[in-house]
C-alpha cells in the first residue's frame, strides 16, 4: 500500500502565497487610505457634529 502525500498549497512556511492581483489591490487600497481628507468632507463632518450636539442638548422649558 502506497501513501500518496498531498502537496500543501500553503507552502513550506505555512503562509499562502497571494495572487498578483491581490498585491495590486492592496497597493491601491493603501494609496486611498493615505490620501488626505478633502476640506469639503471635513466641513460636512463638522456640520454633522454641530447638529448632533444640538440634538443632544436638552431644550429650555422641557420638563422632561
Amino acid at each position: 500500500m502506497t501513501s500518496s502525500k498531498k502537496t500543501d498549497p500553503s507552502g513550506a512556511d505555512g503562509e499562502k502565497e497571494s495572487p498578483a492581483w491581490a498585491d495590486g489591490l492592496k497597493q491601491l487600497y493603501d494609496s486611498v487610505v493615505d490620501e488626505p481628507l478633502p476640506d469639503t468632507f471635513k466641513d460636512l463632518l463638522a456640520k454633522l457634529d454641530d447638529a448632533d450636539g444640538e440634538d443632544a442638548s436638552p431644550e429650555k422649558g422641557d420638563a422632561g
